[in-house]
């Protein structure tokens, strides 16, 4: 695909992008870059034309997007390799176990007596060239920014039912009552609105697993009368949530009066 000639999610710009020369900015991660081409058809069983849009976008933000979920799925057919690398059977067109290679042949093109697994970077590197790019045929006359618009909202879409089932264990559910299954997901729904609002506040800088395990490792040591001591590493992340928060948890020592006054705070 040329990487030239891109338009923007932006009546306002008219300007012409080349996708390879886009930085990783704030401002560009907002925004949807696509082109349009109409393309003519025709349903020979029913003897009509059948004309479409074929809209391609380009978006940076799904494209690290994409990339975090790979990386992801990388780290687990590694780890499936090392333990248990017959599951490789199981795998279907998106399972992670996709980039499990089996051979059993040399590299001089002998059978070999033992089955090898590898790491399919043929595979990697073909699905890398794709990422960021999403495609979608339509024969509505409607303007392709709005069309792009809901797009946009589609992968954001499943992207939530992925944290949902991943991060916040919505699925599998073991409850059979109704009111405590409602519960349940009324919880998920919860914390994947408080994940989301975190989210939009830090500027969208970092992904779902990044914040999760830094919260969940952001613990205090109770010192006694002295007060408390923080049991984590401080990052960049613990310094954004610091800022958003409006107070700190990282000091060298936290008295008891100033730690009342931080959860106080917290409940506001």
């Amino acid at each position: 695909m040329d990487p030239t000639g891109w338009r923007v999610n932006d009546p306002n710009d008219s300007l012409l992008y080349d996708i390879r020369e886009l930085e990783d900015t704030d401002e560009n991660r907002k925004k949807v870059f696509y082109k349009q081409r109409f393309i003519e058809g025709n349903d020979s069983k029913r003897d009509i034309d059948f004309d479409q849009t074929l809209i391609v976008t380009y978006s940076l933000k799904y494209k690290n997007y994409q990339k975090t979920i790979r990386d992801e799925q990388i780290n687990r057919a590694l780890h499936t390799m090392q333990t248990n690398p017959k599951r490789k059977e199981k795998s279907n067109p998106n399972d992670y176990r996709r980039f499990i290679k089996k051979s059993a042949c040399t590299t001089d093109g002998e059978c070999a007596e033992k089955t090898f697994y590898t790491l399919d970077h043929d595979k990697i590197q073909k699905e890398e060239r794709l990422d960021g790019f999403y495609a979608v045929y339509t024969n509505l006359n409607d303007d392709p920014l709005d069309i792009i618009v809901l797009n946009k909202n589609r992968w954001e879409i499943e992207e939530s039912f992925r944290i949902m089932k991943t991060d916040f264990d919505a699925r599998p559910v073991y409850l059979r009552r109704d009111d405590r299954i409602k519960a349940h997901f009324t919880i998920c729904f919860i914390a994947l609105l408080i994940y989301r609002i975190l989210e939009k506040k830090l500027d969208e800088e970092f992904t779902c697993e990044e914040l999760l395990s830094t919260l969940q490792a952001m613990r205090v040591t109770s010192v006694g009368e002295e007060g408390f001591i923080p049991s984590y590493t401080r990052t960049i992340i613990t310094d954004a949530l610091h800022e958003y928060a409006g107070f700190r948890t990282d000091y060298e020592l936290i008295c008891n009066r100033t730690m009342k006054g931080i959860c106080r705070k917290s409940k506001e």
